[in-house]
């Protein structure tokens, strides 16, 4: 029996079987192609969907906002600090009334130890599909994305060596949703998942715990190092990105001396050479350049940031099509 999408919340991509995250991606693929190819896919035809901001986006608000554009529908921008939420109105009572205005709703909220709570609640009680756009723990979007390029880059993903590095930045104390996504989902893939990181920036227990299970059901593997150099070597695809102390440390103080005992934590030309041959460089954007990479890397012809980031736009067309549809 096919599974049925129509109304189906996009929180993480846990609560979706394989089978059902290889439809996204294959949908995905598809809308490309069709956005490539300038075939129109007004498969949302006046629909609506409601983009809840409580903090700043490039990517995920313009992805969203053209991509539903593309399918037909009509996209509102909702800063949250302009809403009642900032007087208090409950997650419920919003995720009510605007779920009876329109077809979709989708957040973004990182604060840490809220964001998913929120989340959670407002898709209790939302009689359409609620969607993350990046909370304290997930960020699905990106996830996706990133599995769609890896795909496109490397074909098979099994026994692929992907690093997931912990990068020194000080744009902002970020959240962890990425790294969590990533160690949760591509085990799921076969793929062998190296995840590195200075002391202090670990992840949950619970995810590392979740990710060997998924690795031990899939035929992939998860390696943790704190030797940076281990996460390079030999590695098919490095991802070396900042995420905050939040499960050591939950201040919000952006600097601290954990943060600053580790600048060395940097993806530089000289690392890059431990690597295979035909490694690839990606990352979420935005990228601390300088800090987190060295711009000749992000630059340069491992780099594949900016077919990554294109992704996010077909990927987000592919929830937004299944969840909001008809089917």
């Amino acid at each position: 029996m096919e599974p049925i999408y129509k109304g189906k919340h996009f929180i993480t991509l846990e609560d979706w079987d394989k089978s059902e995250i290889d439809k996204l991606l294959d949908v995905s693929k598809t809308l490309k192609q069709k956005f490539l190819s300038n075939v129109e896919t007004e498969y949302l035809k006046h629909k609506t969907a409601f983009l809840m901001f409580f903090e700043q986006s490039t990517r995920t608000r313009n992805s969203m906002e053209s991509g539903l554009a593309q399918l037909g529908g009509h996209a509102t921008f909702l800063d949250t600090s302009t809403m009642q939420i900032s007087h208090g109105e409950s997650a419920k009572d919003t995720a009510v009334i605007l779920s009876s205005y329109g077809h979709g709703i989708a957040a973004r909220n990182c604060f840490w130890g809220i964001g998913n709570r929120y989340l959670r609640e407002m898709a209790t009680y939302s009689t359409v599909p609620v969607m993350n756009l990046q909370c304290d723990l997930y960020h699905p979007m990106q996830g996706l994305a990133d599995l769609m390029t890896i795909q496109e880059v490397k074909g098979e993903t099994k026994n692929l060596k992907v690093s997931v590095i912990w990068a020194y930045a000080e744009s902002h104390k970020k959240p962890i949703s990425v790294p969590v996504t990533q160690v949760l989902l591509f085990p799921r893939y076969g793929i062998d998942v190296t995840l590195a990181y200075p002391k202090g920036y670990q992840l949950p227990d619970w995810v590392i715990e979740k990710a060997r299970k998924n690795a031990a059901e899939n035929g992939g593997s998860l390696t943790i190092t704190h030797d940076i150099e281990i996460a390079f070597k030999d590695a098919d695809i490095v991802i070396p990105k900042n995420w905050g102390s939040w499960v050591s440390n939950q201040s919000t103080d952006v600097i601290d001396d954990t943060l600053t005992a580790n600048r060395g934590w940097k993806c530089t030309e000289k690392l890059m050479k431990l690597a295979k041959k035909d490694v690839k460089y990606m990352h979420a954007l935005p990228a601390d350049r300088e800090n987190e990479v060295e711009n000749s890397v992000i630059d340069g012809e491992h780099s594949i940031v900016y077919q990554e980031a294109e992704n996010r736009l077909h990927t987000a067309k592919a929830v937004m099509a299944m969840t909001m549809g008809n089917k």
